[in-house]
């Protein structure tokens, strides 16, 4: 019996995303040992953090970093350093910036996380419709109260928004700087350097997910002095980052796994995920009323595949919804997003292996009929 047991918690396959409602990712051995052995001894954290910060942009290839509480208070602390460098009168008075250069521009289609903007007293510029924005309409939104510029990336996601590159040298002409949340942009490896090497100020990475590091860790990469300033309103200096205090645990936590997550063989993993997602969809792909394929690329854009499969809930006699409740309530009990009005997704990312074929044998034994419903819905 575990922790888990012994409270009454029901432990999941995770064939969903690497979300937080689910616990981000599972961390490797050398990790949980990293952890381990920081909660052995006390240290100094504005020096853990700053050699910490110093050896992973060493391993990333940048110019400076900074381990945050989770890719959400990267952006607070991100959007903070911005509005206010290393000013102290500035910082003190954070959320309020009546007076204060504290406008943050971003595409109206794609922004996601807004109250982490607002949270550090960024006031939201939205620019562009649906339908997206142009150059110019980036251009008409400085003024002389723009704090930065957000961009939220996602690989296949920019449709409708100023190209990247493009956004960083208005960025540039305009002494404005750029934060990239790329929270969940891991894989590629190269995202870790590409985004600053493209010019980017601040790039923002979640560390509990591609990473398998800390679930409550995240990772802003970028320019010395913004990282300086995102230090300077962070824990444990009490401001607008205190309440977002990430521990030497998760410091050394994150350390360790960018440095494992350098040091896999990438194509080895990618050849991982096809051949599970291939081991799903031979395992659905006979059944009558079911078709089974694969995508590219991931539910956040990632280049890795996921199999989508298609139920006809006429043929069937069972809806996709009700489904994903007895796979849920079921044993083992399994989480995969929906896809369409009548489909699955199972993404190889977060499965240990032979997972993918407990999640394809549980939808094949509810298809069937063979297997006990204790979910109440049907």
């Amino acid at each position: 019996m575990d922790l888990y047991d012994e409270l009454g918690v029901k432990k999941l396959i995770n064939g969903y995303a690497t979300l937080t409602s689910l616990g981000g990712s599972r961390m490797p051995a050398v990790v949980l040992e990293a952890m381990r052995e920081a909660a052995q001894h006390y240290v100094r954290i504005d020096e853990l953090q700053e050699k910490a910060g110093a050896k992973i942009a060493e391993l990333t290839h940048n110019e400076a970093a900074y381990v945050s509480c989770g890719a959400a208070a990267g952006i607070v602390l991100s959007v903070a350093a911005c509005i206010t460098g290393l000013d102290a009168q500035k910082r003190e008075r954070l959320p309020f910036t009546d007076g204060m250069k504290s406008e943050v521009i971003a595409h109206r289609r794609g922004v996601e996380y807004a109250f982490t903007i607002r949270q550090a007293g960024g006031r939201l510029v939205l620019i562009g419709g649906e339908q997206g924005a142009e150059a110019a309409d980036l251009e008409r939104a400085i003024t002389p109260q723009t704090a930065a510029i957000f961009v939220v990336y996602k690989n296949d996601g920019m449709q409708g928004q100023v190209p990247l590159e493009e956004q960083i040298a208005i960025g540039r002409r305009r002494g404005i700087p750029v934060i990239v949340d790329a929270a969940a942009q891991i894989p590629p490896v190269e995202n870790l350097w590409r985004f600053t090497h493209m010019g980017a100020d601040l790039v923002i990475f979640s560390g509990g997910k591609g990473l398998c590091g800390p679930q409550s860790s995240g990772l802003i990469l970028g320019r010395r002095d913004l990282i300086a300033a995102c230090a300077f309103n962070a824990c444990p200096r009490s401001y607008i980052g205190r309440p977002m205090k990430v521990g030497k645990e998760e410091i050394a936590g994150l350390l360790a796994a960018v440095r494992w997550y350098l040091g896999l063989d990438h194509a080895r993993l990618m050849q991982t995920y096809e051949e599970q997602v291939a081991r799903v969809i031979a395992g659905l792909a006979t059944l009558p009323g079911v078709q089974a394929l694969r995508r590219f690329p991931s539910e956040a854009g990632q280049p890795m595949p996921r199999a989508e499969i298609i139920f006809d809930e006429a043929r069937l006699g069972l809806s996709r919804d009700d489904l994903l409740v007895r796979l849920l309530e079921g044993s083992p009990a399994v989480s995969l997003a929906p896809a369409g009005e009548c489909g699955v997704y199972v993404n190889p990312q977060t499965l240990a292996p032979g997972e993918e074929m407990i999640i394809a044998r549980r939808i094949r034994a509810i298809l069937a009929g063979t297997e006990p419903d204790n979910s109440g819905v049907l």
